[in-house]
């Protein structure tokens, strides 16, 4: 049995989404006692809507803990949602059991954020690449070992380690494997958990540039999820910003960087290094003071509002609806950046407001490369905006 190539298609508002997700949730129990009775939920999703374009790149940011991960485990029905609603090509695939779900998986693959731990240290490279043939019981033309190697070739790597371990290779090397293993059955949408985040940034450029190419090649539709805005700008199209189990913001990667209007989103982005040292525009950098709330308890109504520095009542009680303010542009803000304020009766900003930023002038000379600027992000950005396609 051969596998049909994947057509090409480029994102057009007008195409019929490839996958679509309604009211995405999902929870955590937390129990306790001898009986193990539930004493709680950690709400690491909590509502999610969106959907994804075939040929197009959803980037998906956020801090540490906000639930980027859990949602692409949902998408690829590798979790169980709570409750909610995710259909693929028009077929809801939210409860489909095993058995169901094994024709999709060739169409629904995902590349692990560690590539360490991601690979069977026990099996040769050829062993697992051609994993998923043996599991869809496949047999590609030509042969799984003559497929296996011209897929290695096509990730930038020598077909004759077909039979080395993963511990003979690098990081790069061993992502690089697992992107191989991932297309192996030519599918329509790769979710990416942070692929470069685990590499060293001389590679992370490389992967980069190799998913954006394979993309090009094979017509791929992704969703990438990272921490780091200076990659997801130089590969999506539209991009999501999570915050606490919520997307705030949903817009095209040009309207969001020109103009964001959450105010998560504009102290995401003033975190982002400038490439060009010799800039002489002075930039000013945004420092959120404390913690990410716990997902346990999450605050009421707004759930940033308890380190957003124009919190007013309104954004203590009353949660805000992601609401397309302009074509594209979706936010989920009572007092948006660049918009109207969406609740003007509301005009008392809170005490924890006042406090809850630091802003700091800087120039990109005086920026130090690399340095997070918003509380909790433990890892800090990469500058890959100045790498060109390949």
């Amino acid at each position: 049995m051969t596998i049909p190539e994947q057509a090409s298609s480029s994102p057009s508002p007008s195409t019929e989404p490839l996958l679509r997700v309604s009211g995405l949730v999902k929870h955590f129990p937390i129990k306790k006692g001898v009986l193990q009775r539930q004493v709680g939920a950690v709400q690491a999703v909590d509502g999610l809507d969106f959907d994804v374009r075939p040929g197009e790149t959803l980037g998906v940011v956020g801090e540490s803990g906000c639930g980027k991960s859990t949602m692409g485990r949902l998408i690829t029905r590798l979790l169980e949602p709570t409750s909610g609603k995710i259909e693929f090509e028009g077929q809801d695939i939210t409860h489909l059991g095993t058995a169901r779900m094994r024709p999709l998986r060739r169409d629904v693959q995902m590349i692990f954020q560690d590539p360490y731990s991601s690979l069977n240290p026990r099996h040769t490279v050829g062993t697992i690449v051609s994993a998923p043939f043996k599991l869809q019981n496949i047999t590609p033309e030509g042969g799984v070992k003559r497929e296996v190697q011209r897929l290695l070739e096509l990730v930038g790597l020598n077909p004759e380690h077909y039979n080395r371990y993963p511990h003979e290779f690098s990081g790069g090397q061993r992502q690089r494997i697992g992107i191989a293993r991932a297309l192996a059955l030519k599918p329509k949408l790769v979710v990416a958990d942070e692929p470069v985040s685990a590499l060293d940034v001389s590679i992370q450029a490389q992967v980069v540039n190799l998913l954006d190419d394979l993309q090009d090649e094979l017509g791929l539709t992704y969703v990438i999820i990272a921490h780091d805005l200076s990659v997801i700008r130089h590969v999506s199209d539209r991009i999501a910003v999570m915050y606490l189990g919520k997307i705030v913001e949903l817009a095209d990667r040009k309207d969001l960087y020109e103009a964001p209007m959450h105010p998560y989103s504009k102290a995401l982005l003033s975190a982002v290094p400038v490439p060009d040292p010799r800039s002489k525009h002075k930039r000013e950098r945004i420092l959120l003071k404390g913690d990410v709330p716990s997902p346990i308890s999450p605050p009421s109504g707004c759930r940033f509002h308890t380190r957003c520095w124009k919190a007013t009542d309104i954004c203590k009680t009353q949660e805000p609806v992601l609401t397309a303010l302009k074509t594209g542009h979706q936010v989920a803000c009572h007092h948006p950046e660049n918009a109207p304020d969406q609740a003007p009766q509301s005009s008392t900003v809170l005490e924890t407001a006042r406090e809850a930023i630091e802003i700091v002038d800087v120039t990109p000379a005086a920026a130090v490369p690399g340095e997070a600027a918003v509380s909790g992000d433990e890892t800090a950005p990469a500058n890959t905006e100045d790498v060109g396609k390949d």
